[in-house]
């Protein structure tokens, strides 16, 4: 519903096809080797809300303070993409 009211196309690839959908996949195998596998072997999480608590923590992290080392991030941390887009769309519009 919040697609079609902002008039977004909703796109599907297929799974573990890295070729047509290797950003996701490779976010995929972060969160399970940087979040979930330490987080259920160091916490009995009794909620679901207690996870995504935690989920939430490690994703502020994520994009805010770990560096990506992609080809396209070369170092940076997604946050500071994320500024230099609007540093430039304010500059041009």
């Amino acid at each position: 519903l919040y697609l079609a009211l902002n008039d977004i196309e909703h796109r599907k690839t297929r799974v573990r096809s890295p070729k047509t959908n290797g950003f996701v996949e490779r976010f995929n195998r972060t969160v399970l080797g940087e979040f979930f596998r330490p987080a259920f072997r160091q916490t009995y999480y009794e909620s679901v809300e207690h996870l995504q608590k935690d989920l939430n923590a490690w994703l502020i992290h994520y994009n805010t303070e770990r560096p990506h080392r992609g080809y396209r991030n070369r170092g940076k941390r997604p946050i500071d993409t994320v500024r230099e887009y609007l540093k430039n769309v304010r500059k041009d519009g």
